[in-house]
């Protein structure tokens, strides 16, 4: 890794990266660059200006006052008469000179869409780039597992499936069979995962100390984490978790607050 003098962390990556809006290619690179930017947790990619429709890039009509680290230069991208603003930028930092980088998935004050669909080699990729220092393992267990939700038991397992994930408490995936997802009640509420993909939300029927979207399932993964498929998990930040007769502290993490005061815009473990 190396790290500019705006403090952006970055390094070179072998993956080749495309990203298209419809059917048109906007990028297509085999050189993509991996940025951090100071006080964000997950990366993003930036791309050699030769690998990018920079012919679709006019200068920013409305750039933002403060975004991307002091003296950024943004894009606007237009496809057949239809403009994303702000969608591209470059960095200020030397380090990075003659490379692009793209918001993901962002949508204009006009509507119009900009970048659309991204993929790494083949397989399409979704909310932000997977970063290589982090990993995801989805493993089965005999633990025994108990969840209860003020003093009520709501599951009860020896047949969870642990995922242990870089920087992030357990998740205990348990069997939906030994969930009382009779004392739950389906939400609308669907978020995204670069890592496992997109994921379903219930609530607690009824008053109760336990916060909106409390519990979540992945009804398909992706392959990586397979095994968790179907499989209900809880907030450990917010019900009282039992592992193998051992009540298990409630951990303090970036999700603790969100908890508390509106439900969440990425799957947990983003």
């Amino acid at each position: 890794m190396s790290t500019t003098a705006g403090g952006i962390v970055w390094e070179p990556s072998e993956r080749w990266v495309r990203g298209r809006r419809g059917d048109l290619t906007i990028v297509d690179s085999r050189r993509p660059v991996l940025v951090w930017e100071p006080g964000s947790v997950v990366p993003l990619y930036a791309f050699p200006e030769e690998d990018v429709r920079t012919d679709l890039l006019r200068p920013s009509a409305d750039p933002p006052a403060a975004a991307h680290g002091a003296g950024a230069t943004f894009y606007d991208l237009t496809v057949d008469g239809a403009t994303a603003g702000n969608a591209a930028w470059r960095f200020s930092a030397p380090d990075l000179a003659g490379h692009i980088a793209f918001e993901w998935f962002r949508w204009s004050s006009a509507g119009a869409p900009g970048v659309q669909r991204w993929f790494e080699e083949d397989e399409e990729i979704f909310v932000h780039p997977r970063d290589p220092h982090k990993r995801v393992d989805a493993i089965a267990s005999s633990r025994h597992v108990v969840v209860r939700i003020d003093g009520t038991t709501v599951a009860d397992t020896r047949a969870p499936v642990l995922v242990f994930e870089t920087g992030l408490p357990t998740r205990y995936y348990l069997p939906r069979a030994d969930v009382r997802l009779d004392l739950f009640e389906q939400t609308d509420l669907h978020t995204g995962c670069p890592y496992k993909g997109t994921a379903e939300y219930w609530s607690v029927r009824g008053p109760g100390s336990a916060p909106a979207n409390v519990a979540w399932s992945y009804p398909d993964p992706l392959p990586a984490v397979g095994a968790i498929r179907g499989y209900v998990a809880f907030y450990n930040e917010a019900v009282d978790l039992t592992v193998d007769g051992i009540q298990l502290q409630r951990p303090v993490t970036a999700f603790s607050q969100r908890l508390a005061v509106t439900v969440p815009t990425t799957s947990p473990g983003d």
